[in-house]
This record gives C-alpha cells, structure tokens and sequence, in this order.
C-alpha cells in the first residue's frame, strides 16, 4: 500500500480500533499452585535481588505505535478482534505489515524512557524485543522484518534494542528481555498456504514437519542472539505467547548458553508451570491473597500496553494503591509504558511517573526490599509490609484521587509497648493509642492529600 493508504487506514483505526485487549485472558491466570522452585543457586540469588526491586517497567513498541492501536492483536483473527468496518481481514493483515515501510522513529530516545522510569521509582526493566506480529526491535540477521533494516536502518540507532537496554543498564535498572515466542509474520508459525484462523499455528505440524522445523530453528536462534552478548547483561528473559512452550523452542538449551554467559539469568516461560518459569506473571489483575513465590503482576498504565492517543492513564495515588497492595502480597508490579511512534514517552505519562516517584522517594522504605506480615490488610485501604529484620512494620494507605485523608488510620490489633511510629511521608513521629484492642494513629492536621506511608518500629 502507499503511504497515503496507510495514513488513511491508520485514522480508521484510531477511530474504530482503540480498545482495551483481552489478549490472553484464555492462558494467563493467577497461578497460585504449581510453582517449581529453581536448583541453581545463581538463578535464587537473583530472584531475591528482583524481589527486593518491586516495581519496574513494560515497554511495549513496535510497528502498533505508528497508527496508535492495541499492540500486534489487530492481525490475530480471533473473534474478541474489532478491525474498521470494510475492511478484509487479509487486506488489514498487508496493511499491517506494510508499517514496517513507515516506521521511522526519528526522535528515538531510550535515554528520555530510562529517565523516566527512574523518575517514577522503578527499579527494573522488560523491553518488547519481539511482540506476536514478528518485528524485531533488534538487528536480527535471521530476517528483514526489523527496525533496522527499514526506514530507521541509517539511524545510528537503528539496533533499538542495544540501546535501550544500555540506557536502563546506565541508570542501574536489572534489564529484562521480552521476547515472544510465537511468530505471526514467520512463514513456519503462520504459513501463507493456509488462513490464519487464530493465535495458534495455521497447520498440523506433523503434516509439515519442515515448516515447523524452521519457525523452531528461527525461534531459538533469535533467542541466542539476545542473549549471546551482544546486548550486554540480561538478567531476566521473559518469554511471552504462552500457546507455545519454551522447550518447543528449544528453551533450554538456549539458558544453558546463557547463564554460562550470565549467571543467574531468571527465566520467565509465561504461564508454562515448571523449572522455566522462575516466576509467575498474572497479567491485568491481583491475586486475592498473599503468594508465597517470587510473582508479578503486570499491569498497564492505561488500558493498554503500546502508546494509543489521548490514553487515559491511570493517576499517581491510584498507581500506589495498587503497587501497595501487591507488595503487601508478595509480590512486584511491572507498569505499561508505551513510547509512541517518534520513539518518546509522551509528557501526560512522564508527570504521573514522577509523581509516583517523588511519593516513592519519601515513601519507599514500606515497599523496596521489604518482606510480607500475616496481617497484611487489617483494614480498608490499609496494607502492612515489613521489614527483613522483622523489626519493623511499615503500613500504607492508599487515597482514591479526590479523597480526603481521614482524621486518624485505624485497625484492629495491638502495639507492644514501647513502639514507635513514624510518618514516612515527612519524618515526624506519630503517637499510637491502643483501646479495646484496636490501634489508631491520629494524622496530623495540614497534610497534603496523598497515600500516607508510616513504620512501627520494635524494640530498640
């Protein structure tokens, strides 16, 4: 199609294409039984230094930020799937792949991403190396259908991926690789003989044996180049797209290599229980009670995960409402960030990360490298963690936007005697009563309407 064609084509989509995706509903739950703990001793050590981060960032980019629309979803030919009224579906399915004509990020800076990420108070990064559509994000020598062998391809730049995973790695970020494992644009996953009736294969791989061969040899060779080295440390690979099994791909024999490069690498086979997925990720919600292995929640910021126009992201005290209750449940919050086409984070998202932070920079000692408490959540939008030592217990409550701060925080339980209460937010000492065995902790008049943090320190 020319350009003209995909602009047009791209405005329909903005109008008729903009939805909140159910992507996997079918394949990613909460996955409270099942978890295989690792043996490498490497890979716990760096599962409890991922655990103690508990807050990071999803980036979604790709060919989809061109026309502004729900990641790659819109060429899978599922029936939850809206495309603009007229249109065939083989005829969306070209003009999809034809964005890989026109994407040319000429404003691409992963130092802008980095700095606000870290702004908002995150400590770790997942980077869409690959979505389902097949566009690498990296220079793969195994294909065309990349950032760098398009538009972008004389933009120093253009080997995204380096980039971007130096920028997180030069601000302290633990870098993590998104990589999905089936490949839509790959004629031995989604073969042009036949339709393309859904996520799956579109044949019978005993029928095509070859076919299939190749989409595997494909897949675990790209693996091999993220993780060879030439993109530095990958301290997490996390493996999206669970209808198809990392040992389908050759998984393991792709760790091998790598944590003989990098030891400890954490692998994440999504939703595929057992010794590759180190831990779990239950997508779009919160599990309803305290897990007692390492997990994530991954959420989006807006209610999607690539940059859509005029998102409506979700605001700072409602994020740390959510990041609080996750952490009270052991867990870590990985947050949707979505740059848009010319390669930036747009403004709207980088004020609400740094009011995330600025809370987090005051507050941050009830969430980073705290453990869980059995009384975890004594009281409506109250959430208890603790400290490792077991010395302190640090409470948060969360404030819906618009809401009051009530005159005292109360809950049910007792205080030994001696404990010492301290407002995170701006350091000063609170004084706790205990009557009939329920705590309240009186707030002090003049403070700003945000989420109040506190610790409870025992002892001396």
């Amino acid at each position: 199609m020319s350009t003209r064609t995909i602009t047009l084509f791209a405005s329909l989509s903005l109008a008729l294409f903009s939805f909140s995706a159910r992507a996997q509903e079918s394949d990613i739950v909460a996955q409270a039984d099942g978890y295989t703990w690792p043996t490498d001793t490497k890979v716990l050590e760096k599962l409890s230094q991922w655990q103690d981060l508990k807050f990071g960032a999803l980036i979604h980019w790709g060919l989809y930020a061109v026309p502004g629309i729900v990641e790659s979803w819109s060429i899978c030919n599922e029936d939850w799937i809206t495309r603009p009224e007229g249109t065939t579906y083989e005829g969306y399915k070209q003009w999809y792949w034809d964005l890989s004509k026109v994407f040319n990020p000429y404003a691409f800076d992963p130092g802008q991403w980095a700095d606000a990420a870290k702004d908002a108070g995150m400590k770790y990064v997942i980077f869409t190396t690959k979505h389902h559509d097949g566009f690498c994000l990296f220079d793969s020598q195994y294909t065309d259908f990349s950032i760098a062998k398009g538009p972008f391809a004389k933009n120093p730049k253009k080997d995204a991926a380096k980039y971007v995973f130096e920028a997180f790695r030069d601000r302290d970020f633990m870098i993590g690789a998104y990589f999905s494992k089936p490949d839509w644009h790959h004629p031995g996953f989604w073969n042009p003989a036949y339709a393309t009736p859904n996520r799956r294969p579109n044949y019978k791989k005993e029928a095509h044996p070859d076919w299939w061969k190749s989409y595997v040899d494909y897949t675990r060779n790209q693996l091999l180049e993220i993780t060879g080295g030439r993109y530095g440390q990958i301290d997490i690979l996390w493996l999206d797209g669970g209808w198809v099994t990392g040992s389908e791909v050759g998984l393991e024999a792709v760790l091998e290599k790598a944590r003989a490069r990098y030891p400890g690498m954490i692998s994440v086979d999504r939703t595929i229980q057992g010794p590759n997925e180190n831990y779990q990720t239950p997508e779009r919600m919160i599990p309803d009670k305290q897990i007692d292995h390492p997990w994530e929640s991954c959420l989006t910021h807006s209610y999607d995960w690539g940059w859509v126009p005029n998102a409506p992201y979700k605001s700072a005290h409602k994020v740390i409402g959510i990041l609080a209750e996750i952490v009270a449940k052991g867990g870590c919050l990985v947050l949707g960030i979505g740059p848009n086409a010319q390669g930036l984070v747009e403004d709207r998202q980088v004020v609400i990360l740094k009011e995330i932070g600025e809370w987090l920079g005051r507050c941050g000692k009830a969430i980073y490298s705290t453990t869980i408490t059995p009384d975890y959540h004594p009281a409506d939008k109250l959430w208890f963690t603790a400290s490792k030592d077991g010395k302190t217990k640090y409470g948060i409550y969360t404030l819906g936007d618009g809401e009051a701060l009530p005159a005292a925080i109360s809950w049910e339980g007792n205080l030994p005697k001696g404990a010492k209460v301290k407002l995170l937010n701006n350091g000063k000492a609170l004084k706790a009563v205990v009557k009939d065995g329920k705590v309240s902790i009186k707030l002090p008049r003049g403070l700003k309407a945000e989420p109040i943090a506190f610790s409870v320190t025992f002892g001396k």
